[in-house]
């Protein structure tokens, strides 16, 4: 008999049950899947992934929502205000799981018991990211073994990616699973930030505007075609150093399923005639090849400030460039 299946709206889960690999679903919604609190879903956005469902709270009778974090939402291929299909999961126990560090250039030794510890009875499928918390002894590449190897220290979260599971499929890490943890990254699919709207406190107001302005029309440009009005073109973050303007673009990247390209304005400038406008081109033919695609430019002032504070020859044409190439002069969308 085949598994029932409801579609329902993704929203956002409360920060405490964030990271744990669960989700809070409509307890209406939970009754027509003929599960209970502590079972094992599988959800289905553009990809599909496993996790632990929970009641959710009382308001969301009726609602049709099912909350889940930022690593959910990414494992399931799903962003805020969008549907997924659900259904109750059929898993297996898993014999093994190989597990490498999501962030680059990171290095991790850890006592696999002990982490298997951490992920009982937790679902996870090829792909995934996972966040545990913990303390384990982290090295940068990029560190300078002057005083030795690195010693253990507590790190408040730490990502792993899933990459491998036996058998294939959704799978339930056991007390008989074997766990193994490469100590160095994979290459992933595509080399996007992992921070997620989770991520950032205190900035409600502006990541809905910015989600309205950037994630909207990357996910629904129908919306934009039917109206028959041009999408932005772009947003324009400002505010003192250490605000979030860099880590709310890498957010939006994430959570939107789009190719991000992060630069610094100085980094484009050169002394040698048309190299400028050179980079900028490439830059905006990378995100052309791999479109949906964020361009995220910091100290934009310093390439291109007011058009009628321009006073140098390169700075002007640096401005023209950027202007043509933003403006589309090919068809957008």
């Amino acid at each position: 008999m085949p598994q029932q299946e409801v579609e329902l709206k993704v929203a956002e889960i409360d920060r405490r049950s964030a990271g744990r690999g669960i989700v809070r679903v409509d307890p209406d919604a939970m009754a027509k899947l003929q599960v209970s609190s502590g079972d094992i879903i599988e959800i289905n956005g553009h990809k599909s992934t496993g996790a632990i469902v929970m009641y959710g709270p009382p308001e969301d009778r009726r609602t049709g929502l099912i909350r889940m974090d930022g690593l959910v939402r990414q494992n399931s291929g799903s962003s805020l205000g969008e549907y997924v299909k659900v259904k109750k999961a059929e898993t297996k126990p898993a014999t093994k799981v190989v597990l490498a560090p999501a962030e680059e250039g990171s290095r991790l030794r850890a006592n696999e018991e002990a982490l298997k510890g951490t992920l009982l009875n937790r679902p996870v499928t090829k792909g995934d990211l996972i966040s545990i918390m913990g303390t384990i002894p982290r090295q940068r590449e990029d560190a300078f073994p002057f005083f030795g190897p690195a010693r253990p220290f507590s790190l408040g979260e730490i990502r792993l990616v899933v990459t491998q599971t036996n058998p294939a499929g959704i799978v339930q890490i056991t007390e008989t699973t074997k766990i193994d943890l490469l100590p160095e990254a994979v290459s992933l699919a595509k080399a996007v930030p992992l921070v997620t709207y989770d991520d950032i406190g205190g900035l409600d107001e502006a990541i809905t505007r910015v989600r309205e302005m950037i994630e909207l029309p990357l996910k629904h440009p129908e919306l934009f075609q039917r109206l028959g009005i041009d999408p932005p073109k772009g947003v324009l973050l400002h505010g003192p150093p250490g605000c979030g303007k860099t880590l709310l673009a890498k957010a939006v990247a994430n959570e939107s399923d789009a190719y991000f390209i992060s630069l610094n304005g100085p980094e484009i400038m050169s002394k040698f005639y048309g190299e400028s406008e050179a980079k900028i081109r490439e830059i905006f033919e990378e995100a052309e090849k791999n479109a949906p695609a964020i361009i995220f430019i910091d100290e934009l002032d310093s390439i291109a400030p007011k058009r009628e504070e321009v006073t140098g020859e390169v700075e002007r044409r640096v401005v023209a460039q950027l202007l043509a190439l933003m403006d589309g002069l090919k068809g957008r969308g």
